[in-house]
């Protein structure tokens, strides 16, 4: 799709909108910014530790890989939908939660999802200090408190710096794991690994939920990256950029993660960085792939920290009334963030895989039902008729307090409760069950077969097509005050 690069140039460098509507004068941007931008923010280190948890819990490589590559189709098809709603609403994710939710009721999941942002920001932390200490000749301490920084830098900047990071770190990131993937086929014999097959149950849907909780935990803010895009943008060509960029991404990066956890053995855990540079080579190059391991951190750590913006502002502008936040207010959400997960990674950087496998795997139970709930009522119950400027009335169509939605999401996460198995709670039915996780696809599906079922048992009114605010430059009060129906 072509770019409107006149209007592009006159756009400040520096983000202006925040929660707003993204007016269509101000659209731009290709399909093909997705694509790099969300393979980018999958190539990279925190990716690999993932897919090597799938080995380092008992799994064997073969149907680990197996494992991850479904858990990558499922949660990539969950994210990419959510991502398909950007360009049609011109609004960041969890805003539209207020349509299940209510006004004052999105703040549930809200606060969850900050919850989230600091805690993947906080582990891709430790592991990016690591390679900024590595780097620059400090303790690792030091050297994530230097990557805090310039995280707080890039993030200011907003949506355009963060396209422009995606575009650089996808080709750096390319070029890093071609190399890396070399050197570890050249040196070792990759066939008897994949030869050495033992298929268990729960270690095979351990490595589904693994993936699968990977690219569902993108839900919440997928669209943020996707709502500039011009509304005219075909709902599958973002489906496919955004859901094919994430999706090939993570698993060329787990993949490796795959083969070298089971490579290094007990030698992995605490590690991790180090042993991924040391097959790569010494001197020079040891230090391009630490500098590019610490640069592919930056779009996903920006991710995150721009990300709890926006959820931020709309838990405030939600509760006190406001319909958009100053740049103060912004530039303080980003700080608080950062400060916050930086403070959790130097804590906790010394048990950093044990912790961050719990709390990727624990995640699910939080965040299946809100997407599920989510992507039923935008593609099957509202079917995309949203009445945006009543997402800032409590008083107005979607009301304060959405019951439903909100009496369905609780429901999704009590019911994973039995099942759910991680180092710090495992469920009673988990056991009888070979000790296998499944709570992930009840969170999903029983949610989603629930909610459709109440909303059309107690519906509410739809329009009878998208309703959008009047265009308006920010910071004149109007963009929510008047409607135009599409």
């Amino acid at each position: 799709m072509p770019v409107d690069t006149r209007d592009l140039a006159n756009t400040p460098l520096i983000e202006r909108r925040s929660i707003d509507y993204i007016p269509d004068a101000e659209r731009h941007g290709r399909l093909g910014s997705q694509f790099s931008l969300w393979l980018s923010a999958n190539l990279q280190i925190t990716a690999i530790v993932t897919g090597a948890l799938a080995v380092v819990l008992g799994g064997d490589v073969f149907w680990s890989l197996v494992g991850l590559l479904l858990g990558q189709l499922l949660g990539g098809a969950v994210m990419a939908l959510h991502a398909a709603q950007g360009p049609r609403l011109g609004l960041p994710q969890m805003i539209s939660s207020r349509v299940q939710f209510g006004v004052y009721g999105a703040v549930i999941p809200l606060v969850l999802v900050c919850l989230m942002y600091i805690g993947f920001s906080a582990s891709g932390s430790v592991l990016a200090g690591q390679a900024v200490a590595q780097l620059a000749g400090l303790a690792d301490w030091q050297g994530i408190c230097v990557f805090a920084v310039i995280i707080v830098l890039f993030t200011v900047f907003g949506y355009r710096v963060i396209h422009l990071v995606g575009r650089v770190a996808s080709v750096l990131g390319v070029l890093a794991f071609a190399y890396l993937f070399y050197a570890l086929l050249a040196g070792n014999d990759i066939s008897a690994l994949l030869a050495n097959k033992h298929f268990s149950l729960s270690s095979f849907l351990l490595a589904v939920s693994l993936s699968a909780s990977w690219q569902i935990a993108f839900g919440p803010y997928v669209a943020d990256y996707s709502r500039y895009l011009p509304r005219s943008t075909s709902m599958s060509g973002t489906f496919w950029a955004v859901g094919l960029g994430s999706v090939i991404g993570a698993q060329a990066a787990m993949v490796f993660g795959v083969f070298a956890a089971a490579l290094a053995g007990k030698g992995f855990a605490h590690h991790e960085v180090a042993f991924i540079v040391g097959l790569g080579g010494t001197g020079a190059v040891a230090a391009a792939l630490y500098f590019n391991i610490a640069f592919g951190k930056l779009t996903i750590t920006i991710l995150n920290a721009y990300g709890s913006f926006m959820s931020m502002a709309t838990i405030f502008t939600g509760v006190s009334g406001q319909r958009r936040i100053g740049a103060t207010t912004r530039l303080l959400c980003i700080v608080a963030m950062v400060v916050i997960s930086t403070s959790l990674a130097l804590l906790g950087k010394d048990s950093f895989l044990k912790d961050f496998s719990a709390f990727i795997l624990f995640l699910l139970a939080f965040f299946t039902p809100w997407s599920a709930i989510n992507l039923v009522d935008y593609y099957c119950i509202s079917k995309e008729r949203y009445d945006l400027p009543a997402l800032n009335d409590p008083a107005g169509r979607y009301g304060a307090w959405n019951i439903v939605g909100i009496a369905v999401y609780v429901l999704g996460v009590a019911v994973q409760m039995p099942f759910i198995s991680t180092h710090f709670y495992t469920g009673p039915l988990v056991e009888p069950l070979g000790d296998t996780d499944i709570s992930w696809i009840i969170g999903l599906v029983l949610p989603a077969v629930v909610y459709y079922w109440a909303a059309r048992r107690w519906p509410r009114p739809v329009p009878a097509q998208l309703v959008l605010p009047a265009d308006s430059e920010p910071g004149t009060g109007q963009g929510f005050s008047q409607a135009r129906a599409v």
